[in-house]
């Protein structure tokens, strides 16, 4: 099958289910306490290179229980977010690998009085991660504050450009941030197109953070699919239980596999 491009943990009975399916791609979303083992990191990488899979991280999301926040107001939150961007970086280099991170989450300070001040504060903030390995990390957008296409309206012409920022583009995270609008979203996707070196594929109802398997939410895949084919991506999608079982997101990629572009032409 086509586009078989998944997500997964360090876990080798999560590794081995993703790659019982053949995948081009695997992202493995990280936590606080895998980076407490980097030579595990390096051999599931490694288990990917052998195998023919382009090797994805994610930076971990929290730390001791926080949402990171790269202006968090906490200075332990701040250092390690410094020390794991730092760590993942090198790791990253070594072994052949990008990294998703993101600049804030929802419901963190980043996501309180969104002004073009703040704008360039942040675009700041990442200037200096940058500059531990400018071509490993991959942006992610949130579903509000600063770093959320549909809400700062600053963020494209006073951080992404000056920057020539490298993004990941989450398409249920801009659906979200942009009300459920389509038409918004495709403007999102247009505008970021010469940024975006990968995508999260994920449907919604375009309310909140529902990571619904595609077909199931309101996005408009006919319009999504031509503007993000050529560029790395896979399928995000919540999974039930250990999250060993990946179906859901084969289900995804076998659903993209069969939409038809918005000229009625279908590319598979």
């Amino acid at each position: 099958m086509k586009y078989l491009r998944l997500k997964g943990n360090l876990e080798q009975r999560n590794v081995d289910n993703r790659l019982s399916y053949n995948p081009d791609i695997i992202e493995f979303y990280l936590s606080e306490q895998d980076l407490e083992s980097p030579d595990l990191i390096r051999d599931r990488i490694r288990q990917l290179h052998k195998r023919g899979v382009k090797p994805y991280l994610h930076h971990p999301p929290k730390f001791q229980g926080e949402y990171l926040d790269i202006l968090s107001s906490n200075p332990a939150v701040r250092r390690y977010y410094h020390e794991s961007s730092e760590l993942l970086a090198r790791i990253c280099k070594e072994e052949r690998a990008k990294c998703i991170i993101h600049a804030h989450y929802t419901h963190t300070e980043s996501c309180h009085y969104i002004t073009r001040e703040r704008t360039v504060r942040l675009r700041e903030e990442i200037r200096e991660i940058l500059t531990y390995a400018r071509d490993v990390f991959l942006w992610e957008d949130s579903t509000a504050g600063l770093f959320a296409y549909g809400t700062n309206p600053y963020l494209v012409d006073e951080l992404i450009v000056p920057l020539e920022l490298p993004l990941n583009v989450d398409v249920s995270h801009a659906f979200i941030s942009c009300g459920g609008d389509n038409e918004r979203l495709q403007h999102v996707l247009e505008r970021t197109k010469p940024y975006a070196e990968y995508y999260h594929l994920v449907d919604s109802m375009g309310i909140e953070h529902d990571s619904l398997s595609l077909g199931q939410g309101r996005i408009d895949w006919r319009m999504v699919k031509p503007l993000v084919l050529g560029k790395d991506f896979i399928f995000e999608i919540t999974l039930a239980g250990d999250h060993s079982d990946c179906t859901p997101m084969v289900d995804s990629a076998r659903y993209f596999a069969n939409v038809e572009t918005a000229d009625g032409i279908g590319v598979k």
